[in-house]
């Protein structure tokens, strides 16, 4: 600092100047005058440093508009539904790579994919003339509806024989995974916040503002688990909107086996109680671990609320709980829990809605925490004795 000032003052202070001044016969006079061109190139230098720094920090440090402004077009960039050209979607699946699928639908494979901005993506692959309802149907269900229990759809391209979906990628997989696969499990804890961060999810599609979206195909493979295993509602490909003030619209049975309202199949009508009893099914089979059809027994297959009922009626709740669980679980939180599914998957008009859902999961989960802090608190009092 002290150097870039000297040769500041060096180079503005003119030596003719200085050199009159010393050799005049007032030498006082002289120091005076030699006195106040320091001064005034001092206060000078230092005001053009000041202003060169200032100018620096201007430069590399944005303003606080900056910094909103960039962040608000990032936000927008993250959950805006945009169109893609088709040449993008194959670079970030490397062509629809083989080795990209890590899914399998109704109407195409799902491929892994890196967009150019470096965001990960699953892409859905559909044929046009055979699925392009469940194309229109997926970008009008989710183009604009975002919530943080619903998978968000980055993007998508509509070409002339074919198709795409971009969404957000949830890398742990689905639900379905994590309930059946060999080498992977789920504590008591994360299966009662998976239900009901899923509950969260439906209550916002079934009281949407725009009308009441029923999903109509809820099912283990369409719960996605994020990075933190946060549950997110996928694949609205049969979905239906009802406007509001109407109680429900007609359709021919769409959905999966064993999840579909037994109601709904014979009388036809969409409405949020269908969501409700598929909802309830997901349920059970978070607590036991179990398919939605007993298939072992082939005689007589039972469903899986057929079987819950039966156990609550011998008084055997416990042997329900999935045997993965290792009996770490609160038994009040899942005697709870497993009275909320069967009302679920009760007769319609005993069905509790989606909010209703979510307050009794917020309460089993709530004496879990406490029940698991109290074990833990035992723990170890007991190790320190």
């Amino acid at each position: 600092m002290q150097r870039g000032l000297c040769l500041y003052l060096s180079s503005h202070i003119p030596f003719c100047l200085i050199f009159q001044t010393l050799s005049s016969s007032n030498l006082s006079a002289g120091y005076e005058a030699l006195l106040g061109c320091l001064s005034a190139g001092v206060i000078v230098g230092l005001i053009a440093v000041l202003c060169h720094i200032r100018r620096r920090e201007r430069k590399f440090k944005p303003s606080r508009k900056d910094i909103e402004v960039t962040l608000a077009s990032l936000e927008y960039e993250e959950t805006t539904c945009k169109p893609m050209p088709i040449k993008d979607i194959y670079t970030a699946t490397e062509n629809l790579s083989p080795s990209n699928v890590i899914g399998q639908g109704i109407a195409g494979k799902v491929y892994r994919g890196v967009l150019a901005n470096g965001w990960p993506v699953a892409v859905k692959h559909i044929v046009k003339n055979e699925h392009a309802e469940t194309f229109l149907r997926e970008v009008k269900s989710l183009s604009h509806v975002r919530h943080p229990n619903l998978v968000s759809l980055r993007g998508y391209c509509d070409g002339q024989e074919e198709c795409f979906l971009v969404y957000e990628l949830c890398i742990n997989g689905n639900l379905s995974e994590w309930l059946f696969g060999k080498d992977k499990n789920l504590s008591w804890i994360q299966r009662l916040q998976i239900a009901l961060g899923s509950a969260c999810g439906l209550w916002f599609l079934h009281i949407y503002p725009e009308g009441c979206i029923v999903h109509r195909d809820i099912k283990p493979t369409n719960i996605l688990l994020g990075v933190d295993m946060e549950p997110k509602l996928s694949d609205f490909g049969l979905s239906r909107v009802i406007d509001l003030g109407v109680s429900h619209v007609s359709s021919e049975v769409r959905g999966t086996f064993g999840y579909v309202d037994p109601e709904y199949r014979h009388n036809h009508k969409v409405n949020a109680a269908g969501d409700v009893y598929s909802f309830g099914m997901v349920l059970l089979q978070l607590l036991s671990g179990k398919r939605v059809i007993n298939i072992m027994n082939t005689a007589m297959p039972m469903s899986l609320d057929k079987m819950a009922s039966t156990v609550i009626q011998d008084g055997n709740v416990l042997e329900f709980a999935d045997p993965r669980l290792n009996g770490e679980y609160s038994t009040e939180a899942f005697d709870l829990s497993l009275k909320l599914a069967l009302s679920c998957t009760g007769h319609k008009k005993q069905r509790p809605s989606m909010e209703q859902v979510v307050s009794r999961l917020e309460k089993a989960l709530e004496i879990s925490m406490r029940d698991d802090a109290k074990h833990n608190s035992i723990s170890i009092i007991e190790s320190l004795a």
